[in-house]
């Protein structure tokens, strides 16, 4: 093998093993003078070649938390007051029926009180907004995200080989962490089952909060319906119904309008209904009984559990609806941020709830009857239509809270392979992580609406709900527990206090609501499994390919060699045939942007033949609206003669795909040899259009013994010529058409499983089409993978 060539491929494969963080260390380039053979001057043009590929890789492809602004932030807050607190903020409307069979006495009211008041305290505020929205992840919320947090910081899950370079591992020293953390940690690596658990974990999670997304839109809006009852009591159950599910019907169709306009009208109404809420409990208070509020001592909430043993234990599952939804508010992190979740929670939605419990408790102490409709049946009189309006609009909005996490949640798990590609719509270039899943959208809608018919009761349905979110919050405890020990480095002995402590309270909540299951919960916890199974499959099928399309991993100069006069052949584990030239520009759609992309060194084995000038193109995107022309278009040249890779990066708004791309592409690849040329000749090579090309003259280096060698300006200037002329003649569009089969012997039940991924696989990929490139220029490359 030509020397060249071996010390490209040492150094591709050092370069590859070094990208894991994402950092790329570039050789310092050697400036030749005086004489130079052919051999010597092809041995530096790869040395170059290698330098600037390994260039491409750097910060602006990495994710970070984006930044806002105070006024920003309070702009954020009173959004997130629209979208977050919906459901949490409607609770007021069911949480006492939900606790009570019949009329309490004042004791277990008093005690009721106490816990309604401590559990939003402890695991909405010091659990979630204290402590658990500090374990994003790069800005974005939920425990998938905790998930993919701890997978920087340990070795637990395996990724794709094409973009492990542009995830940022950010593994502590060994020499770091304590003796106690270096055991947790290595134990969690070397398990298998450990790191499998982990990863169920935040599957079941996405399943879980998704399948609540079903339920809530239809609790809360028929909840609020409900309340024609009070205003017309022989009203028939089949038009609360159809309002209901009309309701749902508009509330999913203004979903594409995004997060920031729908919050124009949403916010201003939950700030109205937690307001009339806390006002109603103020009065309340006043008029009734306001020494129900010996129940923020907690003697309370233990004395009523005490006393009323299996029966209190049962009346957690209707106190845990008071903080349903804050997994909700997790996971909508990446759509507002944690400050400002923080100051909407802690400076007005807590402070409103805590005073309408208390006000509700203080009306139902002197009128017991009244905990069938807590809410209606406390307002103050004449204010009973203003209530249901505003009831039924906060109703509504409530809804809102648990579809923008299900768009949240979707959204990570498609980044990391667990579901396949769908078209994901960003609703705003100010705040990059607010958006819309058309397809989920219209999904949600059928699944809420049949719900809501099928459950026709707020009862039914309350059966089903809160089995999920108790498993969430429980997810969530001990994966921000890991993330405390291995993220944050903090002492495991200082994390088991706390961790023990709220584990107990999710314990009681979850096996209270886990008698719920035969009367509904049943049809939360399939949904979920179902969802989950899906994502896993997925996930499963991902790994088997990754495995298959390994062969074509590798560098350029694994599949053809440069020989010392110019001529390309295929390697010789490939055959050592010459490589032949066909005229033409060809592009060749790259998915990685890393190495070879697989549908080159298909082409070229099969036909051994390349195009007279070659560009592997990839489009990476960036999580923000726009990149600016000068950071969107980075050309490297290969190890190959006349191969060049064009990496795009581009934001969620900008146009990349369109008829004129060849065009594109031949102009970055030709300012990209003229800058290359005006900066060897000492040139600023931001002065390099495509008028100072005519600046690259073809020049020779004369040996003392009489002899030429080609010069870098000839290379460079034959190069120019070869791009036009290849260009003028034929554009090419080259795309890869991967078909995968299962190995002969695989077992039946794992055979099962990748037919089934094959099956989904087949029926959600994207089509050439979408590409919108000239379809009379497109070739496709067939190849068989064995999985």
């Amino acid at each position: 093998m030509d020397p060249s060539v071996q010390f490209a491929d040492a150094d591709s494969h050092a370069i590859r093993s070094q990208s894991i963080g994402g950092v790329y260390p570039l050789r310092s380039r050697t400036k030749s003078h005086g004489k130079q053979s052919s051999v010597d001057l092809k041995t530096q043009e790869l040395e170059d070649a290698q330098d600037e590929d390994a260039g491409l890789r750097d910060e602006r492809d990495f994710k970070r938390s984006q930044t806002f602004s105070l006024a920003q932030i309070f702009v954020l807050a009173y959004q997130s007051t629209g979208v977050i607190y919906g459901d949490i903020g409607t609770s007021p409307l069911y949480v006492f029926s939900s606790t009570f069979t019949e009329a309490p006495n004042r004791a277990d009211l008093l005690g009721a009180l106490s816990l309604i008041l401590w559990s939003v305290t402890l695991m909405v505020t010091v659990k979630y907004v204290l402590l658990i929205l500090h374990a994003d992840n790069d800005g974005e919320g939920g425990t998938f995200s905790t998930y993919s947090l701890l997978s920087k910081y340990a070795n637990i899950a395996n990724r794709d080989p094409r973009e492990a370079t542009l995830i940022r591992m950010e593994r502590h020293l060994t020499d770091e962490l304590g003796r106690s953390t270096k055991t947790i940690r290595s134990t969690i690596e070397n398990s298998g089952f450990f790191r499998g658990l982990l990863k169920t974990i935040g599957v079941l999670s996405v399943s879980m909060v998704m399948a609540d997304g079903v339920l809530t839109p239809a609790q809360s809006v028929l909840g609020a319906v409900q309340g024609l009852n009070v205003v017309k009591p022989d009203i028939e159950k089949s038009t609360i119904i159809g309002v209901t599910c009309a309701i749902l019907i508009l509330l999913f169709c203004l979903q594409p309008l995004g997060i920031t306009k729908l919050t124009f009208v949403f916010s201003p109404i939950v700030i109205i209904w937690l307001a009339l809420n806390a006002s109603f409990g103020i009065y309340n208070l006043a008029n009734y009984d306001y020494a129900i509020l010996k129940a923020f001592n907690p003697f309370y909430a233990f004395d009523y559990l005490i006393r009323n043993g299996y029966h209190g234990w049962r009346s957690l599952g209707g106190i845990l609806l008071a903080f349903t939804g804050v997994e909700a508010l997790f996971a909508d992190i990446g759509a507002f941020s944690r400050r400002a979740i923080q100051v909407s929670w802690l400076g007005y939605a807590y402070p409103c709830l805590l005073l309408a419990y208390s006000g509700q408790a203080a009306f139902i102490s002197v009128h017991p009857d009244a905990y069938a409709n807590p809410f209606y049946n406390c307002v103050p009189k004449g204010w009973l239509i203003f209530s249901l309006v505003i009831a039924i609009a906060a109703a509504i909005v409530a809804s809102q809270a648990m579809i923008t996490a299900t768009f949240q949640l979707l959204s990570q798990i498609m980044k990391l392979s667990y579901f396949p590609q769908i078209k994901v719509v960003h609703t705003s270039t100010t705040y990059h992580g607010q958006l819309y899943i058309p397809s989920i959208n219209w999904l949600l809608m059928i699944g809420t609406v049949l719900v809501a018919a099928i459950y026709n009761n707020t009862t039914s349905l309350g059966n089903a709900y809160g089995v999920c979110v108790m498993f969430v919050t429980f997810f969530d405890t001990c994966m921000v527990t890991l993330v405390a020990i291995l993220v944050w480095k903090i002492n495991p002995y200082y994390v088991l206090l706390p961790w023990l402590t709220i584990a107990c309270l999710d314990g009681a909540y979850l096996s209270s609501a886990l008698t719920k299951v035969p009367d509904g919960a049943w049809f939360t916890i399939l949904l979920a499994c179902l969802l989950a199974s899906i994502f896993i499959l997925w996930r499963f099928g991902k790994e088997q390919q990754w495995g298959a399309e390994a062969s074509d991993r590798f560098p350029t100069t694994h599949f053809v060699k440069t020989c010392p006069d110019g001529r390309i052949q295929l390697s010789e584990q490939y055959g050592g045939k010459n490589v032949s030239s066909m005229e033409g520009f060809g592009i060749f759609f790259d998915k990685a942007g890393e190495t070879t992309p697989i549908v080159f060194s298909q082409f070229i084995r099969k036909l051994v033949t390349a195009p007279e000038v070659i560009v592997f193109f990839h489009l990476r995107p960036l999580e923000v609206p726009f990149v600016v022309p000068e950071n969107r278009y980075s050309v490297s040249r290969l190890g190959v003669p006349n191969c060049y890779r064009l990496v795009v990066r581009h934001g969620y708004m900008d146009e990349v795909i369109t008829p004129d791309l060849a065009s594109l592409i031949f102009e970055k690849v030709r300012n990209h040899i003229v800058a290359r040329a005006l900066e060897r000749e000492g040139e600023q090579p931001a002065t390099a259009t495509g008028i100072e090309a005519e600046k690259v003259t073809v020049s020779e280096t004369v040996s003392g013994t009489g002899t030429s060698t080609p010069s870098r300006s000839s290379t460079n200037s034959s190069r120019l010529e070869a791009l036009e002329r290849a260009y003028n003649h034929e554009v090419l569009y080259i795309i890869g058409k991967e078909q995968m089969k299962i190995k002969a012997g695989t077992n039946i039940v794992r055979s099962f499983f990748i037919k089934a991924f094959l099956f989904i696989r087949d029926n959600s990929r994207a089509k050439i089409a979408s590409l919108d490139v000239p379809m009379d220029k497109v070739i496709e490359v067939g190849f068989v993978k064995e999985v």
